[in-house]
């Protein structure tokens, strides 16, 4: 089942439910006035969710035209979203570009910080800034969102509350990190608004591309209409997703609607070492600081700029037959006036 959330001048939208081809939807309203609302009511409103569905798919009712552009991310705005670095080959590099000893607790134990949830941007919303001096970078992410689920739950029980899988692009800057980081307190400003996928999806949905902890498909990264990177977002996951969730649960218990991050996929080199550029024959990468780290261990100094005003980066993933899964993130850098 697939389900996404189009503007109805309410601050949660208008819950609609998708094809598979992504080329119609039909409002849900009946069943559940939003996505969080499903969600609050997981149980009782999923069955009649699929039963829509299963109609709009079939075509006794006709539906409307779904229109990515105009979709709202799946939740315009969450409880709580958490977003982890479970591919700790991307921390690895970042750390070893700046001559950090990589902590060995590190691949044992996951990495998470809690991001601003109040303002999620469209799939299509353009990430408006002050300053290109802030170090704009994109990040290509898997998300899933959860039902609720108790503190200190076990493995079992996180993977049993995963609702939805999405993708999405959490923004980084670059430059305002170190000094965040180094007051001890964590990410704030460096993290502006996240964007997700048009559309979210049921696990089943994904077939045998979902092994109830990680996705095993490449997420198509592009910037300014040029392949960027093509990482397979099943490889190289140290942590997955029952693992942050466990994470995340230890102390408290997470709402339904809560949304968690992979943090930025990442792949290693054949040879184990660093990740190659799509040119260089490898996979290339999901976000502009891997690259610039890169390039820092090879010739000392990174090469590739951040994102100006202007750029625009894409993400998608395909499924094995070249078909849509999320549909599009489709984003430009855009000044603040």
């Amino acid at each position: 089942m697939k389900l996404a959330t189009l503007d109805n001048g309410s601050r949660d939208g208008c819950l609609v439910v998708v094809t598979r081809d992504l080329s119609r939807c039909a409002a849900a309203d009946a069943i559940a006035l939003n996505l969080q609302a499903a969600l609050d009511g997981w149980h009782e409103a999923r069955p009649a969710l699929e039963a829509l569905a299963d109609k709009l798919e079939r075509g006794a009712i006709a539906g409307a035209t779904f229109d990515q552009a105009t979709a709202r991310s799946p939740l315009p705005r969450a409880y709580q979203w958490a977003d982890g670095s479970a591919y700790v080959n991307h921390v690895a590099l970042v750390r070893q570009a700046r001559g950090a000893e990589m902590p060995p607790a590190f691949w044992t134990d996951p990495l998470i910080y809690q991001g601003g949830s109040d303002t999620f941007l469209g799939p299509h919303q353009p990430i408006t800034l002050a300053s290109e001096d802030y170090g704009i970078d994109m990040e290509g992410e898997i998300a899933v969102i959860t039902g609720d689920v108790p503190m200190a739950a076990s493995r079992g029980q996180a993977e049993s509350e995963i609702r939805l899988v999405m993708l999405a692009n959490d923004v980084s800057l670059r430059n305002l990190i170190p000094a965040e980081l180094a007051k001890g307190f964590g990410f704030f400003q460096s993290k502006p608004s996240t964007a997700f996928s048009p559309v979210a999806v049921t696990p089943d949905e994904l077939g045998a591309n979902w092994d109830g902890a990680r996705l095993h498909l490449p997420l198509l990264v592009d910037l300014n209409g040029v392949p960027f990177g093509r990482p397979e977002a099943g490889i190289d996951m140290t942590f997955g997703f029952p693992d942050l969730i466990v994470h995340a649960a230890r102390t408290r218990a997470l709402g339904a609607g809560t949304i968690i991050g992979s943090g930025t996929i990442s792949n290693r080199g054949p040879d184990g070492g660093p990740g190659r550029t799509l040119a260089e024959g490898g996979v290339g990468y999901s976000c502009l600081a891997e690259l610039r780290t890169i390039e820092t261990i090879k010739y000392g100094a990174p090469r590739t700029p951040f994102m100006h005003f202007g750029d625009e980066v894409r993400l998608e993933m395909l499924d094995r037959a070249g078909n849509s899964i999320f549909g599009s993130i489709r984003q430009k850098v855009a000044r603040l006036i």
